[in-house]
């Protein structure tokens, strides 16, 4: 029986390295079961973005077709925390930003960026600024626990990278717009770093870690599709700046 793939892919943007990455799941991916009733073509993927906010930050297909406004949505949930009541009314059992922002541990509500932020502003080298979402006691007993499951960040160069593990993502549905608002997450760490320390602080390396990477099998006509448009489209053709996007959602 062949081991899980482990692969990696890297490049200056957020859009090239998507698309590369989809490429290589396809190509080296294996066919495992899932929960779910269905298969999926499965790996372990590392993508390192080297220059995250450089444009054109958008891929066309990164969006999936009828949910332009979506990212704009997500950012606004992951970042400042929109739909954070709805887990303090208990209908849904968590978000990333309660997880990050305020993550409930033995009754202390702890901002885990804040204190990546203070851990950094007094020793930008250390290696202990990090921040999870896992509640074992919680997380085990749901259907949908965290994919993402811990950020770690530490300032180089005057430069922030930023780490993030994810347990298991859906390569072709979500991890476009994870990584979109993860690098929206370490641009403003940076500028925070950059006010607190003097100094400025530029947007590092992001780094991304699946352990399942994985297309499910009801989406493989996608990727073909996909897959085509890669093969027979120029580059700009497949990708927004991010002020074509927020032009284009203005339309929607």
């Amino acid at each position: 029986m062949s081991a899980l793939p482990v692969l990696k892919v890297e490049g200056n943007n957020l859009p090239e390295v998507w698309e590369r990455s989809i490429i290589e799941l396809w190509k080296y991916g294996i066919e495992i079961d899932t929960e779910y009733g269905q298969k999926s073509k499965d790996c372990t993927m590392v993508m390192v973005i080297r220059r995250p906010l450089s444009e054109p930050r958008i891929h066309r297909a990164g969006l999936t077709i009828g949910r332009l406004v979506d990212l704009e949505g997500y950012l606004h949930e992951v970042i400042d925390g929109e739909r954070d009541y709805l887990v303090r009314e208990g209908k849904i059992p968590y978000t990333y930003h309660e997880r990050l922002f305020s993550y409930s541990d033995e009754g202390h509500i702890i901002n885990q960026v804040e204190y990546i932020v203070d851990k950094l502003s007094k020793a930008p080298y250390s290696r202990r600024a990090q921040a999870i979402t896992w509640k074992p006691r919680q997380d085990t007993k749901i259907d949908a626990p965290p994919c993402l499951q811990r950020i770690w960040c530490r300032v180089y160069n005057c430069r922030l990278v930023m780490h993030a593990i994810w347990r298991s993502r859906d390569a072709l549905k979500a991890a476009f717009m994870n990584m979109y608002v993860l690098t929206e997450l370490q641009s403003r760490i940076a500028s925070e770093l950059s006010r607190r320390l003097g100094k400025k602080i530029d947007v590092g390396e992001y780094v991304d870690i699946s352990n399942s990477y994985h297309i499910y099998e009801q989406d493989y006509k996608n990727v073909e599709v996909l897959l085509k448009a890669i093969c027979t489209r120029p580059w700009r053709q497949r990708v927004w700046t991010t002020e074509e996007y927020l032009r284009m959602i203005r339309k929607a």
